[in-house]
This record gives C-alpha cells, structure tokens and sequence, in this order.
C-alpha cells in the first residue's frame, strides 16, 4: 500500500485548503469540521469524529461521495437572503410609470373589465 500516504497527504493538504480558504471568506465564522460522504471516510481508512485537522473534526453528512464540505458555526443561507433582500428592495424602491403598448401599435385605452367564461 505504497500509494495510501500520498492520498492521505493530498486529502489533508486539500483539506487545509478549503478551510483557509472559507476563512478568509468569512472572517466572521469559525470553522469546527468537514463534511464527507460515509462511503469516503469508510474508503479512506479514516473514522468519523477523528480531528483530521487541528481543531477540525470529520464528520459524516450524507453529502455526496468524492466531495468534502467546511463546517462552521456561521449561517451562509442567512448572509445570502439578506443580499438578496438588499437587492430586491433597492430595485423595487424604484418607482417609473409603465407605458403598455399592445401588439400592432396603439396604446392601451380604457377596457371594460375581464369576466370570466361561463
């Protein structure tokens, strides 16, 4: 098994990636673990619950197999609609009058009201 040392040092080296790079995309969180598919932490030879990382531990969370996910203590779901709530009432602050135009030209004239089809 010559090989299964150089898959563990790349795991962990792409391991501590990931994290820094969530951290320094979010100062505000503090990282505690990594999300792995059961099938991969059973394949690799590891357990759940083992610290893989200083301070970081593995943990089995039903994702997909092949891919890892970051753990922390921040709400990524929250910051998102938040910036989507920014969004959407900065474009809905706008205020403009609507000119309908109808198909062949003209513009829209007082219609009687719609009735349903009895």
């Amino acid at each position: 098994m010559p090989e299964a040392p150089n898959k563990i040092a790349y795991l962990l080296e792409r391991l501590a990636q990931g994290v820094a790079a969530h951290d320094r995309e979010n100062p505000g969180h503090r990282t505690w673990g990594i999300g792995m598919a059961h099938f991969d932490i059973e394949r690799l030879g590891l357990e759940e619950g083992e610290e893989i990382l200083p301070g970081i531990v593995l943990q089995a969370d039903g994702g997909v197999t092949g891919a890892f996910r970051v753990l922390c203590d921040g709400d990524h779901n929250r910051e998102r609609e938040e910036s989507e709530e920014e969004i959407v009432q900065a474009v809905s602050s706008d205020e403009r009058e609507l000119e309908v135009v109808r198909p062949g030209g003209g513009r829209e004239q007082e219609q009687p009201p719609l009735r349903p089809p009895f």
